[in-house]
C-alpha cells in the first residue's frame, strides 16, 4: 500500500495507473477486435471475440482492483440479495453521484454478473479516441439523446433517440449481458437538485421512460433488474479523493428484481401501463432515498 505517502502523491500515482490501465487495455481491444473481424478461421475467430469482449475487459477490472488495493485503505460494505450468475442477462439501475460510481460497480459485481455494459454517449466515441472505439467494438451501446429545447426546434427527430437505443439493444440478445443504467438520467448536484425540485432527500427523480424501453427493447430476453444503491458516507467523497486514498469507507446495497410480465408494455402509448410503471419506478426510488437515509444516520 502507498498510503503511507501525501494524498496528492497517492492521487498523482493513482491516476497515472488509471490512464495507463484505460489506454494499454483498449489499445489491445483494438488490434483484437480488428484481428477478430477479418480472421477468417472460425475457431480462431472465436476465441479473439472472448478475448475482446470477456479476458481482456476482466483484465481491466483486475488492474482496477490492483490499483484500489495500492493505493486505497477504504473499507468496502457490498450485501446484496438474489441469485448473481455469469450467465445470467440483466438491468443494473443506479443512481449516480460520481465519476466514481463506474469504478465502485465493477468492484461490486466482478465475476457475479456478465461485464457491464454502460449505456454511453455517441460524443464519446470520438471524444476517447482509444478507450471510445474499443467500447464501440465491446459492444458497448451508444446512444444520442436530443433535449428538449432541441426537439421543440427540430420535431422531425421526436422518437428517434429511442429507436438508436432499440438498435443498440438488438446486439445484446444473442449472449448473456448486463446493461446499465443510471435512470436519473444525470449524476446527482445540489443545483440539479434544486432545479428539479425532487421529492426525494437523496436522489434525483428518475426517468421512467428510458427505463420502461430498455426492458420493452430487449424483448423478453432480460431475467432480473439489479436494483443497486451507491453510498458514500463522506459527503464531498469524489474519483479525486478516492484516488488520493482519502475515501474511508463505500456502502453498496443491491436486490435481484425478476422481470414479471406486468413489466412490459408499450410505455408510450399505452397510458395505462406508463401510469402504472411510473408508479412503480417512483416508489422503487422511495424505498432507495429511505435505505440510503437509514445506513447514513448509521454512520453518524
Amino acid at each position: 500500500m502507498l498510503t503511507f505517502l501525501p494524498a496528492p502523491i497517492v492521487g498523482i500515482i493513482a491516476f497515472t495507473l488509471y490512464i495507463f490501465n484505460t489506454l494499454a487495455i483498449p489499445l489491445l481491444v483494438l488490434i483484437f477486435g480488428l484481428l477478430m473481424y477479418i480472421m477468417p478461421i472460425p475457431p480462431i475467430r472465436r476465441f479473439l471475440s472472448k478475448l475482446v469482449h470477456e479476458i481482456l475487459p476482466n483484465w481491466w477490472i483486475s488492474m482496477s482492483d490492483g490499483i484500489i488495493a495500492l493505493t486505497t485503505k477504504t473499507e468496502w460494505d457490498i450485501q446484496g440479495t438474489g441469485d448473481l450468475r455469469l450467465d445470467g442477462w440483466y438491468l443494473l439501475i443506479s443512481n449516480h453521484q460520481s465519476w466514481l460510481d463506474i469504478i465502485v460497480l465493477e468492484k461490486a459485481f466482478k465475476q457475479k454478473v456478465p461485464m457491464l455494459k454502460f449505456f454511453m454517449k455517441r460524443q464519446l466515441l470520438w471524444a476517447l479516441p482509444v478507450a471510445g472505439i474499443a467500447c464501440w467494438v465491446m459492444g458497448f451501446p451508444f446512444v444520442k439523446r436530443y433535449s428538449q429545447e432541441y426537439l421543440k426546434k427540430h420535431p422531425e427527430k421526436a422518437g428517434q433517440d429511442l429507436e438508436i437505443t432499440r438498435r443498440a439493444c438488438e446486439k445484446f440478445k444473442d449472449q448473456p449481458i448486463t446493461i446499465m443504467n443510471y435512470i436519473e438520467g444525470t449524476r446527482f448536484t445540489e443545483e440539479k437538485y434544486l432545479k428539479q425540485q425532487s421529492s426525494y432527500k437523496h436522489l434525483l427523480k428518475p426517468k421512467a421512460g428510458g427505463f420502461a424501453f430498455v426492458i420493452a427493447a430487449m424483448e423478453g430476453h432480460l431475467e432480473s433488474i439489479i436494483n443497486t444503491t451507491i453510498i458514500y458516507p463522506d459527503p464531498d467523497t469524489s474519483l479525486w479523493h478516492f484516488m488520493s486514498g482519502k475515501v474511508k469507507k463505500i456502502i453498496v446495497r443491491y436486490e435481484v428484481i425478476p422481470i414479471t410480465s406486468n413489466m412490459l408494455g408499450d410505455y408510450f402509448n399505452d397510458a395505462e401501463f406508463r401510469r402504472k410503471f411510473q408508479h412503480w419506478t417512483n416508489q422503487l426510488w422511495h424505498e432507495k432515498d429511505q435505505l440510503i437515509d437509514e445506513l447514513l444516520k448509521k454512520q453518524l
